[in-house]
């Protein structure tokens, strides 16, 4: 029989079914206790409330472990490709090789965008923050694609538009870096495969062809697989939540931008860079700001330490720091940043304040890293978080609109605002 657990609040019971997932993991459903009893839930931030049954990414935080689909992060890291990842994602298995041949094919043919959207770049400002251009030109989609724009999409409606946006993103990304440094916009390029055909629409100039390096392209691929998917994360659940009243793909993505763009998600890594670039200024004295930080009234905080959901190692954190060892040495780069994140790391795992608190680096302590090192300027850092995001958004809106189960998204709440009063008019008052 199935578990059950029995709650009794103000005389009235209510028997709440117990969930269980593949990995042990248990939720109690509560779906009907408002109706029962007159109560809800209060869980600010969502931390201990499950917003839906997902079969794309498993996470535990305690353990520091991390899978896609069931296969550890660590092994696609080592041996899957961008676009592979991306493939095991959205459709649950990985690709045999037919099946992968005709998913990277559809990359060259959607990498390119519409002719009349070129006329938006020209119309943003060249300060303009190209996340701000990103997710607005992917919401824009909907109105030049509008074709792929159907309340009930067909399995082949949306391989078309999660192709469309895996590739077009790339191209989006960046014109919207070469919008922001005055040059001139350089076309994808159909023998080029995914990572250093975004190399090269970035760095090649009128003037100057960029240079392929295997190493810079290994290190960004592992990034982006890196960041592929991380379960109900705050730009994922902006997704599932829009796509829940059937918004289209396009503009559910867009507000999952829109939601990366946040200094607390997309762009920790920047705050990590220019952390560290701050303790370089000061003479890199690392103890100085590891006081700072254990000290509330300084008002410091140690960017890249500690997750939301990780209470030991992030995987990934393991994974980056390695990659960007094996890129500056692979490339004779010297860079002191790297330095004061090592002695960072080295003095935080010694020290029982950060030890006893659970405070390990994550993903973002040393993406930057790579990202700076590979050229990507500081406000691109979020831009390249959301290429790498893009197959969990997919794969998460495919999951949700496929199934029936699924309800638009209304949160409650507990009102705490005046209790009722008369209308005054204004001369009486």
């Amino acid at each position: 029989m199935p578990e059950r657990i029995s709650l009794a609040i103000d005389g009235k019971k209510l028997d709440c079914p117990v969930i269980a997932g593949t990995e042990g993991e248990k939720a109690i459903d509560i779906t009907e206790l408002r109706a029962a009893t007159g109560y809800i839930t209060m869980d600010p931030g969502f931390g201990n409330t499950g917003s839906c049954k997902s079969a794309i990414t498993y996470l535990d935080g305690d353990k520091g472990v991390l899978r896609y689909r069931g296969i550890p992060i660590e092994q696609l890291a080592e041996k899957s490709t961008f676009v592979e990842t991306a493939y095991l994602l959205i459709y649950g298995h990985l690709p045999q090789p037919k099946e992968l041949d005709v998913f990277s094919s559809a990359f060259n043919e959607h990498s390119m965008i519409h002719e009349d959207m070129k006329n938006f770049f020209n119309a943003f400002s060249s300060s303009a923050h190209p996340m701000a251009i990103l997710s607005a030109m992917v919401c824009s989609m909907s109105a030049y694609y509008p074709t792929m724009i159907k309340e009930n999409p067909s399995k082949g409606d949306i391989d078309r538009i999660a192709v469309q946006l895996l590739s077009k993103v790339r191209t989006i990304a960046a014109f919207s870096y070469k919008k922001s440094i005055g040059e001139p916009f350089v076309h994808p390029r159909h023998d080029l495969r995914y990572v250093p055909n975004f190399l090269n629409m970035m760095f090649s100039s009128p003037t100057k062809s960029y240079k392929i390096v295997d190493e810079v392209v290994q290190a960004l691929r592992v990034l982006l697989i890196l960041h592929a998917d991380h379960e109900q994360n705050c730009s994922t659940s902006t997704v599932r939540l829009v796509g829940s009243s059937h918004a289209n793909l396009y503009a559910s993505i867009s507000a999952g931008i829109c939601a990366l763009w946040g200094p607390l998600h997309g762009g920790a890594n920047q705050a990590v860079i220019e952390m560290l670039q701050e303790i370089h200024a000061d003479g890199g004295k690392v103890d100085k700001y590891v006081a700072r930080a254990k000290d509330k009234a300084s008002g410091f905080r140690l960017m890249g330490f500690g997750h939301r959901v990780y209470k030991n190692f992030d995987p990934r954190a393991r994974i980056i720091k390695q990659k960007a060892d094996e890129l500056l040495n692979k490339l004779g780069i010297h860079d002191p940043l790297l330095d004061i994140a090592k002695r960072l790391e080295e003095a935080a795992l010694k020290d029982e304040y950060f030890v006893t608190r659970k405070l390990y680096p994550n993903v973002d302590f040393y993406s930057g890293i790579i990202l700076r090192t590979i050229g990507i300027p500081l406000r691109m850092f979020p831009v390249m978080f959301a290429i790498g995001r893009m197959p969990g958004w997919i794969a998460h809106w495919k999951e949700m609109i496929e199934d029936p189960a699924t309800k638009i998204g209304r949160p409650s709440q507990i009102y705490t605002g005046e209790s009722k009063h008369n209308y005054v008019p204004i001369e009486k008052r």
